[in-house]
């Protein structure tokens, strides 16, 4: 993958399982939070899915569209477009009605200093939403963020772990979950939650916040010593099957790879691939944010990238200097401040 082009090829191939899945979908499919930096992707694997299949479902992508060019681009892939910022509850009662929801939308980098704006976004807006498409069904993205630090041997949370968010995104974060949690009880709406931590490709992610680090010379922080990556494309998939499976009360999912990764070991493979001596600082605490995604793979399988593949693949984007989302992850924060 040397250009964006052959990037969002590789994420956009469907794997046959969820052909089978995307073939049995009942009604039409709106992603809503399109225009971020999942839902390109996750939509045009989606239309490739839809096509593979044979099916008949209609795609439509809801966003903003602030990216030039974008809005085009799903269009030729063939998604329905339709441009709407869902904070107005005009334009969020404009967007098409649909028996399957995916939502994307959320706030993270740049919230700290906005907490106000941030529980709009990720507690308010969900509820909304919730009202609005109650008799769909209904994926929406969470993050592993709702969990505490685990010790590093623990394998990580899992979904019946006890809950502790660290920080006011992490807590609006969590009260997303409990409001669509109560939408779900109240309105009998399906619902189902996809605690994600970290997904990884080429142009964001924990591999390359370590990766450029190192090809910079820049210091690698080792404090938050460990950490759970995931392919995007796989991430994406798991996000669209989880709609068989969304239910009241919420099925809840962790979705992540299999691996608790070696920040340190991640820094001493990038520097064998570029030539570079990484810069260590910090010595490994015992605890992490790490989530055991056990249960995914039973039912999806394992992801189709492997880390070391993943590896090689962000290494040569950095040496080549390509595009970035220009949103470095954080993971190493503990005071849950973005």
């Amino acid at each position: 993958m040397r250009t964006v082009a052959e990037l969002e090829e590789r994420l956009s191939v469907p794997r046959p399982e969820l052909v089978a899945d995307i073939g049995k979908l009942e009604g039409d499919l709106v992603v809503l939070g399109a225009g971020g930096k999942l839902g390109p992707s996750l939509v045009r694997l989606a239309l490739r899915a839809v096509e593979a299949a044979g099916a008949s479902t209609k795609i439509t992508a809801v966003s903003r569209f602030t990216e030039p060019g974008l809005a085009d681009s799903l269009r030729e892939a063939g998604a329905e477009v339709h441009v709407a910022d869902i904070s107005s509850d005009a334009e969020l009662a404009g967007v098409p009605e649909a028996a399957n929801v995916v939502y994307l939308v959320g706030a993270k980098f740049g919230t700290a200093g906005r907490e106000h704006a941030t529980w709009a976004t990720n507690t308010y807006l969900p509820g909304r939403v919730a009202g609005r498409f109650r008799d769909s069904r209904i994926v929406a993205l969470s993050t592993g963020n709702v969990y505490p630090f685990v010790p590093v041997g623990s394998g990580g949370a899992t979904e019946e772990s006890l809950l502790g968010p660290v920080g006011e995104y992490a807590m609006s974060c969590l009260g997303r979950e409990r409001i669509l949690e109560d939408a779900s009880d109240r309105n009998g709406t399906p619902v189902a939650l996809i605690r994600l931590n970290y997904a990884v490709e080429m142009r964001y992610g924990v591999l390359l916040d370590v990766a450029s680090a190192v090809w910079h010379g820049e210091p690698v922080d080792v404090t938050t010593g460990h950490a759970n990556v995931v392919w995007q494309g796989y991430s994406n998939e798991v996000t669209l099957r989880a709609l068989h499976h969304a239910a009241s009360p919420p099925f809840v999912l962790n979705v992540t790879g299999p691996e608790t990764v070696s920040v340190r070991q991640l820094a001493e493979r990038f520097g064998q691939i570029l030539d570079r001596e990484p810069v260590i600082t910090g010595e490994e605490l015992p605890t992490a944010l790490l989530s055991n995604a056990s249960k995914c793979h039973q039912l999806f399988g394992y992801p189709d990238e492997t880390l070391g593949a993943m590896l090689e693949d962000v290494a040569a984007w950095v040496r080549a200097d390509l595009p970035r989302h220009g949103k470095p992850t954080k993971f190493q924060r503990r005071d849950g401040r973005f």
